[in-house]
């Protein structure tokens, strides 16, 4: 074994690139399974962002579906999913830039659907003894009505909200009829085998969907309206979501009134559990298109299950024990079956996501389609250890750690490595222990990284994720805090250079962290929220309530909102911050960046800000995830004082020297 070469941690040549690093963004997502053919969609960096539906079969292997003009895309409830539907061969599809519904038959061009109109749609499902598409539209004509003041709340009110509606789509005519109303949020349209009925969710402000939901069956009559409408699962304290119809005509559903995502089924008369387990079946559905369950020809059922924030892939038979399949996805998503057929998205430390076909009788597993490709040596790659240490009021924190990993370099003996603190957005999300070459490109150059799953996240129980009520801004800070300290206390990383940065809920845990506490010396704030007020105001409609359960009802609670927001303290920023921010942000607009940028820059703290055009909420088009990248490692080099190896552009600090 070669010896070693010495250099300071954070210098350390790496054959991990930000190239490498940014085509690692491609983004697989909703498989689905038509016949012979698998189909889903793939988030492309290197083509602006576009997504683009893919099919796959045995004989043609992958092709892309989607024409070059079009983006397979929806901004419903501003995070989309549930953007496309497939029978027969036939794709239907919502289109970001005009906001239509598209039909597309094998082989051929697509053509809109719908009509010209002032909605969005998502939640797409083919109901094909109706002839028609079943989906979720946002009517945006209150939005859109208020012009440019439906960006700025009044004065202790809130903006515009769209209207939600579950509707049919002729698959025709596109002639569309409204099925049900009244709900703030809709979801999960399900229409039974024999077509007689309709399974679907909905829910009222403020919850949002993992708190309370409401899962609803009607009859189906003659002219394909649902009647009879009867609350089947759901409540005031209950979420029950991803309702699926089994070949013997029973509801499965998963439900979390035991404290935990477990599996359930409606028989027309009685609920009963399947498989009780103090695990997850299910995460939050902040999304459209989510799936974690499948059921099979012969009604088994093949579901994710989450423990201590890790995946395993189960099969639940209708009669006898349930059974682990053995994959080495250590992360699991959007399960599909069909047949005999199990498709998922999978991913573990040490091979990328990837869309996974199996075989239920035990076949072969086949990946046809990865998010990148490894190719650097297995010593450059950094492995998880799992980590639990002390918090605050005599609690528990989860955190994955990747210590500094390279084939060819370590530091020298009396320095310990530069931590660098990942916290999550949502925030009740969750991180994976997943090769993820973001997180490599630090680790393969002498960085420590501790990716934090602070209480609030899913993947641990319900009780667990609902610590974070009313401690938002306190207790996600506090689980950073303690990560840090504990690798600090333990040797593994340098107390005087730990960073924390995030994304989103992940960015204002790092403001928080900066403005009321005195542990990181830099952090990087990824369009994070600088006004829990003007959060609270001004966010899109699906988090228009969010905080009501995070911080404090709002406006009521308004001296919590201030006494948490970092912008009305940036009198204690003393550290070096780096802000990165989209210009088309709805979630959290430019004016909340740009507000701790004038603050920064009024009392000379060390920062840098970089807006990026054409990017709202997470960056998606590759040439300003590189520059994020290369702009974070350059900001950490000239704060932390260390010189990167390699060819990078640097970040221009200001008043980093005075």
């Amino acid at each position: 074994m070669a010896v070693r070469k010495v250099l300071p941690y954070g210098s350390w040549p790496s054959p991990v690139t930000v190239e490498m690093a940014v085509a690692g963004n491609l983004a697989l997502r909703e498989p689905r399974l038509d016949g012979a053919d698998v189909y889903w969609t793939e988030g492309r960096p290197d083509e602006q962002g576009r997504q683009v539906i893919v099919r796959w079969n045995e004989r043609n292997g992958a092709v892309d579906v989607t024409p070059a003009a079009l983006n397979a895309r929806t901004m419903a409830h501003e995070y989309g999913g549930g953007w496309y539907a497939v029978s027969d061969g036939t794709v239907y599809f919502a289109n970001l830039e005009d906001g239509l519904i598209y039909r597309q038959p094998r082989d051929g061009a697509p053509s809109p659907l719908t009509a010209a109109g002032p909605f969005r749609y998502g939640d797409l499902t083919v109901d094909h003894a109706r002839n028609r598409l079943l989906c979720v539209r946002e009517d945006m004509s209150r939005v859109l009505a208020a012009g440019a003041a439906a960006h700025t709340a009044p004065e202790g009110g809130r903006i515009p909200e769209p209207e939600d509606a579950l509707v049919a789509v002729n698959l025709e005519s596109g002639a569309t009829t409204v099925l049900a109303s009244g709900y703030d949020f809709y979801s999960t349209p399900r229409p039974s085998p024999d077509c007689q009925r309709l399974a679907w969710l909905s829910w009222r402000h403020p919850s949002m969907p993992w708190d309370s939901t409401e899962l609803w069956v009607a009859d189906v009559d003659a002219a394909g309206m649902p009647s009879n409408a009867r609350q089947v699962a759901g409540g005031p304290d209950e979420s029950a979501i991803q309702p699926e119809w089994a070949p013997d005509g029973s509801l499965v559903f998963v439900s979390d009134r035991t404290g935990w995502w477990n599996l359930y089924r409606w028989t027309g008369d009685d609920v009963l559990a399947l498989a009780p387990i103090d695990a997850e079946v299910a995460g939050p559905l902040w999304v459209f298109g989510l799936s974690w369950y499948g059921i099979a020809a012969d009604g088994t059922i093949v579901a994710m299950v989450r423990r201590a924030g890790s995946d395993q892939l189960w099969m639940f038979p209708v009669a006898g024990a349930a059974k682990r399949i053995d994959v080495p996805d250590t992360a699991i998503g959007s399960v599909q079956v069909s047949g005999r057929r199990i498709c998922h998205v999978g991913a573990s430390p040490t091979e990328s996501p990837a869309i996974v076909l199996l075989d239920l009788d035990g076949g072969r597993r086949r990946v046809l389609r990865r998010s990148f490709e490894l190719t650097v040596a297995p010593g450059y790659v950094a492995q998880p250890e799992a980590i639990t240490f002390p918090t605050s009021d005599g609690d528990i924190a989860h955190a994955w750690f990747y210590a500094p990993t390279n084939n060819e370099y370590t530091g020298p003996a009396s320095e310990r490595p530069p931590l660098v603190v990942f916290n999550h957005g949502g925030p009740t999300s969750h991180s994976p222990a997943v090769l993820e070459l973001g997180k490599q490109f630090f680790t393969s150059r002498g960085f420590a990284v501790v990716d934090v799953n602070y209480r609030g996240s899913n993947g641990y129980g319900r009780e667990y994720m609902r610590k974070l009520y009313g401690t938002w801004g306190v207790y996600d800070v506090d689980d950073c805090i303690a990560a840090a300290e504990y690798l600090a206390g333990r040797g593994d990383v340098d107390e005087r250079r730990m960073a924390i940065r995030g994304g989103s809920a992940g960015g204002y845990t790092t403001l928080c962290a900066l403005c009321f506490h005195d542990v990181f010396g830099a952090g990087a704030s990824y369009y994070g929220v600088g006004d829990l007020e003007a959060l609270a105001r001004e966010t899109h409609k699906l988090e228009s309530r969010y905080l009501d359960r995070l911080v404090a009802p709002y406006p009521e609670g308004i001296a919590v909102y201030r006494e948490r927001s970092p912008i009305y303290h940036v009198d204690r920023l003393s550290k070096p911050l780096l802000v990165l921010q989209g210009r088309d942000d709805m979630v959290v607009p430019e004016a909340q960046a740009q507000q701790i940028v004038d603050a920064l820059r009024g009392r000379r703290i060390p920062h840098a800000y970089l807006a990026f055009e054409g990017e709202g909420h997470g960056f998606r088009q590759a040439a300003n995830i590189r520059r994020s990248l290369e702009a974070e490692a350059s900001f950490y080099a000239q704060v932390f004082g260390f010189a990167l190896a390699g060819q990078f552009e640097p970040v221009k600090v200001e008043f980093l020297h005075g």
